[in-house]
């Protein structure tokens, strides 16, 4: 680094950092969710775009897996390619329908009642995984490869279960691109598609969020180990005194009942 680069940097410190922590933490969510979308949405786009010859569900479901994991690194676009294709027409219906590549839409056979089951299923799924992931009690990721295995872990969900609605499991991978589309062209149809599904990967991933904590804390986590004798004495302090005071009853060696308080 030479001497301008230097100064160029601690000046920088010095009038643009930011030392609220709510609101660094805001911006690298911000950044996160951005790296996301663009990688995710570009390699819908692409695929659509080129009418599969150059990517595919596959393609498009690993590109969402990988950008999961630059996303999470980062934190803790539309190109005249689309006009051609489309001819300028942007329309939510038919052959050559672009809103897809933004946000998701169920399949024709899939009712809002078994998609809201199929997100919450797999938004579920999703936080169970990550629980385990980073539960350390249990048996943890290497530290540093944490992103990785939760790249992996999406890209499971997307492969078992993206052919009903294409998995968004997460509210802002679906609600800001829709809004978006609305403003750009799509028009009110991108809300009105698939009656009304639009609310679906919003309320949906949500019900599944806290269902999949619920189901590792109840099946897993609380059922732990002690770990060392002060966790056990905090637990032996918070018995009440009458408790303790209740006879106990053990066998002695020649199968005699004998009794101590």
């Amino acid at each position: 680094m030479n001497m301008e680069s230097w100064h160029l940097r601690e000046w920088a410190q010095k009038y643009l950092r930011i030392r609220n922590t709510l609101l660094r933490e805001c911006l690298a969510e911000f950044l996160g969710v951005f790296v996301l979308l663009f990688i995710t949405t570009s390699a819908v786009a692409q695929g659509v775009t080129s009418s599969d010859t150059k990517g595919n569900f596959f393609c498009m479901y690993l590109a969402g897996a990988i950008a999961v994991v630059i996303a999470i690194y980062v934190s803790g676009g539309v190109s005249d390619a689309i006009h051609h294709y489309t001819k300028g027409n942007l329309t939510v219906y038919g052959p050559r329908e672009t809103a897809s590549i933004f946000s998701t839409y169920p399949a024709p056979y899939l009712s809002i009642r078994n998609g809201f089951l199929d997100q919450v299923m797999g938004t579920a799924m999703l936080m169970i995984g990550i629980l385990a992931i980073l539960d350390s009690k249990n048996k943890p990721v290497p530290k540093g490869l944490e992103p990785v295995v939760v790249g992996m872990l999406v890209f499971s969900i997307g492969l078992s279960m993206g052919v009903n609605c294409g998995y968004p499991i997460n509210p802002s991978r679906d609600l800001g691109p829709r809004i978006f589309t609305y403003v750009a062209g799509w028009g009110a149809d991108v809300f009105r598609a698939g009656n009304n599904w639009w609310w679906v990967p919003v309320v949906a991933p949500c019900v599944g969020g806290v269902l999949g904590s619920f189901i590792y804390q109840l099946l897993v986590e609380i059922h732990h180990p002690v770990e060392d004798a002060k966790n056990e004495e905090v637990v032996k302090d918070n018995i009440p005194e009458k408790w303790k005071e209740i006879p106990i009853f053990t066998v002695s060696m020649d199968n005699s009942l004998s009794h101590r308080l």
